[in-house]
């Protein structure tokens, strides 16, 4: 990951050049108008499925676009070796933070939000659980969320932001906003950070798979350690909100 250059290309699509004010209008509805809807409009969504549904249009968006590099939904023979020592060094600096923390924050509100009372709880008291949430959300909701602010987000949106720091900072601000759906401070301020570096690492590497790796690694790490409820919570029917907003006060 020492390179500035992105891997990603620079060039606009031809079907998209001559339509930037439609794909500013299409943006801000579809990544900044729709979550708040979601999160504030008393309707209810099902999430995943509605991911299921923003992915698949995406992919089948970008394979309509002949100018997408296609091989950067995956992209696997580019990752180098210095740039996986580089993610999980990275990786093992910020998780130790997290868990810090987490355990400064045990059992406090701050700001409206309840902290979990002690750490580890998904693996502690729901084992099996936790392992279909290690193997699954990699799966169901890590590769689909980067085909969306990832790769479509790069190609769309590239006559507004260009491929360099603008692009790094919408797509890391479009990924933290739609975490406002889970009606929590925390959720959108860790994503939005994440964000940051999930997009630097596509832009650099021209690579899902890395970029994805490095997500599964956060969110794998923040539902062991005991951050998941805050990933969740916005998902949770009233009543059960009401409880964990209860819970150890």
């Amino acid at each position: 990951m020492s390179t500035e250059s992105p891997a990603v290309s620079e060039t606009v699509s031809p079907q998209l050049s001559g339509k930037t004010p439609w794909l500013a209008v299409e943006m801000s509805a579809v990544f900044l108008v729709l979550p708040a809807l979601i999160a504030f409009v008393p309707i209810k969504v099902p999430l995943i499925p509605l991911l299921v549904v923003m992915a698949l249009t995406c992919l089948w968006l970008l394979r309509r676009d002949p100018s997408f590099d296609r091989r950067q939904l995956w992209n696997a023979k580019v990752i180098r070796r210095a740039d996986l020592l580089f993610i999980l060094g990275r990786f093992a600096v910020l998780a130790a933070v997290l868990a810090g923390l987490l355990q400064v924050c045990l059992g406090k509100e701050i700001w409206g939000l309840k902290f979990p009372p002690e750490m580890w709880m998904l693996p502690r008291y729901k084992p099996w659980i936790w392992v279909a949430v290690m193997v699954g959300y990699p799966i169901v909701s890590v590769l689909l969320q980067n085909v969306v602010w990832r790769a479509f987000f790069f190609h769309r949106y590239r006559s507004l932001f260009g491929t360099g720091v603008g692009m790094v900072a919408a797509s890391a601000v479009a990924f933290g906003w739609v975490h406002v759906v889970m009606l929590n401070w925390f959720a959108v301020v860790a994503t939005l950070v994440g964000g940051v570096m999930f997009a630097q690492t596509y832009r650099r590497s021209g690579s899902m798979l890395l970029s994805s790796i490095e997500h599964a690694l956060y969110g794998c790490w923040v539902f062991t350690v005991g951050y998941g409820l805050m990933f969740l919570y916005g998902s949770l029917p009233p009543e059960a909100r009401e409880m964990l907003r209860s819970a150890g006060g």
